[in-house]
């Protein structure tokens, strides 16, 4: 049922139970928000939203207030536009207004903001914010900036369930922190970096890695080997101009190759590697629960940092459900520091390895002392993709303007089962593909290898899997129903822990991503201006990329076969050795003591 009202003396129409704003955008009226964000958070904090309502003595925040029927409202009045500039220039009164130094200049909401409303001067002067800055691995905050949105808060706590940010104290004392102001590395953070891509100014970032990487590509003595995530050729575009979900896969090697990296490889390749490691491992398990041997199921996907973490804080006693797996970069790292090492006679503390992320997590990741290998670090530096694009703009590259290139062999060839491990259900199926074609000889039973009941955004999605007419050395297995699931967002990771805690849970296995969406929609992916859409636009190009390849199961991969009779078989000694390992049960406030990830 839909009402009627007048804005800005136009006739318009809108469904009941709208909002004036919801209203006002379903007929090409523009009213201008900063704390507002579609679907995240709704709080009516800034006023900037304000319009007139005729009969109503004061403004109203339009984010908030719902539309009547018969309602007369003037968006655009004197009134309306004067009350935006003072409460515009009030919030800047104590904003740390240093913005040639900013990483958000130019792409600064608040600044932009500004722009619209016609702000030219400032006739407020408060005590600027003071309270300092906090640097973890991953995740940079510097209060002197934050605007009290609470934009990070919603996220934090009703997208992902979390509840790591809040305000603390009350008028000009507030602060958007941690409990009792603790810094984040010394908090049950996911760093998962939700807060970094709805912040919007320069309050929450990445903890930035771009210098330890320049100093790396300028030292002669560094072997400088770079990998791309999945999720980053749907991703990297959007940091020069282009359309969410536009592959740049081609550009985006020219363009690592051209910042000067010895090796372009591709994460892809060790995202079919995990296939082989994770899925014989599961296997392992669930021979071993059918014959009566020791197993702990359900297994739980591990290649999500962010999770990880989140588990280790909140389950710390569940910690036997997750995979031993250690997540595709990491697994890529240390097969460059060892099996590649020597291929090209380089010694593992000579090479340097640069992983490109849709992630903040994978910053903190390899910090990690469960992530070095004979001494050195598995990984060295994680750029986001946002820091990549900043890289490429510095570098004087004209990306839009660049060749097409190709991955170095042999660790850049992939399968399409690769590209999806940067969506939802990504992983899992990647999975099934290959472990079902083990058990059955057979490919799954659903059209074009994908599994409809896990395809999608839905936050928990499962399926039943039976296996019929097996191989004849898979016969313990002889009608064996496999119940799956998959979720993204931690909100729903707790959900299926609870089960899982309680001994409710059904499932066998299950994938959980640390972002909603997946590595898609990653806490270091460009910020869009819608993130809904984004993220649609950015799981139909992944699945675009796998089904445009010749080869889509893991196992296939040409490369992989190759590197396996030289390497040993999967969960063998050197993979338990290099590419598996174990997790740490902090607890809550474990993490109030561990220095590891707090930087200095």
């Amino acid at each position: 049922m839909n009402i009627k009202l007048t804005i800005n003396g136009i006739p318009c129409e809108a469904p009941q139970g709208s909002t004036i704003l919801q209203a006002a955008k379903l007929n090409g009226i523009h009213i201008p928000t900063l704390c507002y964000l579609e679907g995240i958070h709704k709080f009516g904090t800034c006023r900037i939203c304000v319009v007139e309502v005729e009969g109503a003595r004061n403004l109203q925040a339009s984010c908030m207030v719902e539309a009547k029927d018969g309602m007369v409202i003037h968006t655009n009045s004197k009134r309306v536009r004067d009350a935006r500039k003072v409460m515009y220039q009030l919030i800047v009164s104590d904003h740390n207004q240093d913005c040639l130094a900013c990483d958000r200049n130019q792409d600064c909401e608040l600044q932009a903001l500004g722009r619209e409303l016609g702000v030219t001067d400032n006739p407020y002067y408060g005590e600027k914010n003071e309270n300092g800055i906090d640097i973890s691995e991953s995740v940079t905050r510097d209060m002197t900036k934050c605007i009290l949105c609470r934009r990070c808060v919603s996220v934090c706590n009703n997208i992902q369930g979390v509840g790591v940010l809040n305000a603390e104290n009350r008028g000009f004392s507030t602060i958007i922190a941690p409990a009792a102001n603790q810094p984040l590395g010394a908090s049950d953070c996911a760093f998962c970096g939700q807060c970094t891509v709805v912040c919007p100014v320069g309050a929450l970032k990445e903890t930035s890695h771009q210098e330890r990487v320049w100093a790396a590509l300028n030292d002669p003595n560094k072997y400088v080997i770079v990998q791309p995530a999945p999720a980053v050729r749907v991703g990297i575009g959007e940091c020069f101009g282009l359309e969410p979900g536009t592959s740049q896969t081609g550009r985006l090697v020219t363009a690592l190759r051209r910042l000067g990296f010895d090796d372009v490889f591709d994460t892809n390749w060790a995202a079919d590697l995990t296939i082989m490691e994770e899925g014989t491992e599961f296997l392992q398990r669930v021979k071993a629960a059918v014959t009566g041997g020791k197993a702990v199921l359900p297994m739980a996907t591990s290649c999500s940092p962010g999770w990880v973490k989140f588990i280790e804080n909140n389950f710390p006693d569940q910690l036997g459900h997750l995979s031993s797996c250690k997540s595709p970069h990491m697994m890529m790292g240390a097969v460059l520091k060892s099996y590649y090492a020597k291929k090209i006679g380089k010694k593992p503390e000579d090479i340097y390895v640069v992983s490109i992320m849709p992630c903040t997590a994978k910053k903190t990741e390899i910090a990690r002392p469960e992530m070095y290998n004979d001494g050195v670090p598995n990984v060295d530096a994680v750029l986001t993709v946002r820091e990549l694009g900043d890289m490429v703009k510095s570098a004087g590259i004209d990306f839009l303007a660049l060749p097409e290139g190709e991955f170095d062999s042999p660790l850049g060839m992939s399968t399409g089962a690769a590209d999806i491990f940067g969506l939802t259900g990504g992983v899992m199926e990647a999975a099934l593909r290959t472990v079902y074609e083990i058990i059955t000889g057979r490919e799954l039973p659903w059209p074009d290898l994908h599994v409809p009941p896990i395809v999608g955004l839905e936050q928990i999605k499962e399926a039943t899997i039976k296996l019929e007419d097996v191989k004849p050395e898979w016969k313990i297995l002889e009608g064996f129903e496999v119940n799956i699931a998959v979720t993204s967002g931690l909100e729903g990771a707790r959900i299926i822990m609870d089960q899982v805690k309680a001994g409710t849970c059904k499932y066998h296995f299950f994938e959980v991503m640390g972002c909603p969406g997946g590595c898609i929609t990653g806490g270091g992916q460009p910020r869009p201006k819608d993130i809904f859409e984004a993220r649609k636009k950015r799981m139909e190009a992944l699945y675009a990329e796998d089904e445009g390849k010749a080869l889509r199961k893991s196992h296939e991969n040409p490369a992989l076969i190759e590197f396996y009779k030289e390497w040993g078989e999967p969960c063998g000694h050197n993979s338990h050795e290099y590419l598996h390992t174990h997790y740490v049960p902090r607890g809550k406030y474990n993490d109030l003591t561990e220095e590891t990830f707090v930087v200095k």
